[in-house]
């Protein structure tokens, strides 16, 4: 296993605060649940009394899945971290968690439902039984006249085991396989891959208030993208000089929603 994969490099809470993602340098994503029952009621007559809430919240494991992986870019002779960067939550539908998530160069949108899965049990013959069966048709095959070409015999009769009966109840030992349980696990689903369209590292994103677009940030490129398609981008700011020499002072756009004047800039173009 490779060394430092396990240490987090993004984490984020969803609006309600009942959901926690991280992302890991080796490119997974775990998802943690809220488990403690807050009770609204005396949150408040706490507030009113002025008295410090001492207790934190808890969070369970909920489940896990592999969102990137490590690539390399042969036109630019380019290595590709699997490391996550930024998770960003989406609106939830029909009980089904949403979420993007990106590394340097590929943006991937998941969606995390639970599904029911079947589990099966009484499916074998009884071990002694069949070892039993197997060794007196292997013993009275041997015993039969050898067969002509193209699967021919001589005595048509002859051809049938007469050792190999079955019984008058049949095999009591053969079962039809029995559902036993349904349990509700969490799935994962790569719904979008969004690629291609940065030159830099992609080092923020950030969903839209209207829940179908978000953006991506670089260096010195902001990219405005629909969740529902992910052939096409938006350049809507674009810093990048024609001449990399002439490029004094690089802004960094690590948190777009943390920037009041990005946040100004993109509503003007977004209206």
């Amino acid at each position: 296993m490779q060394k430092g994969v396990d240490i987090i490099s993004a984490i984020e809470f969803d609006k309600s605060g009942d959901h926690l993602a991280t992302g890991d340098k080796g490119g997974r994503v775990v998802l943690f649940e809220r488990t403690d029952v807050r009770d609204n009621a005396s949150q408040r007559e706490l507030e009113r009394q002025d008295v410090p809430v001492t207790r934190h919240p808890e969070f369970r494991y909920k489940t896990e899945f592999q969102s990137h992986e490590p690539e390399f870019d042969y036109l630019k002779s380019l290595e590709i971290e699997e490391k996550i960067n930024r998770i960003k939550w989406c609106q939830t539908a029909n009980n089904a968690l949403s979420l993007l998530s990106t590394n340097d160069k590929t943006i991937k949108y998941w969606k995390v439902q639970e599904k029911k899965v079947k589990r099966f049990a009484v499916m074998n013959l009884d071990s002694s039984q069949s070892a039993g069966s197997s060794t007196t048709a292997i013993a009275s095959t041997s015993s039969s006249k050898a067969p002509l070409p193209n699967g021919g015999c001589s005595d048509m009769l002859g051809c049938l085991n007469n050792d190999l009966t079955f019984p008058p109840g049949g095999y009591p030992s053969l079962r039809l396989p029995v559902v036993t349980s349904l349990e509700a696990n969490p799935v994962a689903r790569c719904r979008r891959v969004f690629a291609h369209a940065h030159d830099y590292h992609i080092n923020s994103i950030s969903n839209n208030s209207d829940g179908e677009t978000f953006i991506s940030a670089d260096d010195l490129r902001i990219n405005l993208w629909n969740l529902e398609i992910n052939s096409q981008s938006f350049n809507i700011v674009d810093v990048k000089p024609t001449n990399m020499e002439d490029l004094t002072d690089l802004r960094n756009m690590k948190h777009l929603d943390q920037d009041p004047s990005l946040q100004k800039l993109l509503h003007q173009f977004l209206i």
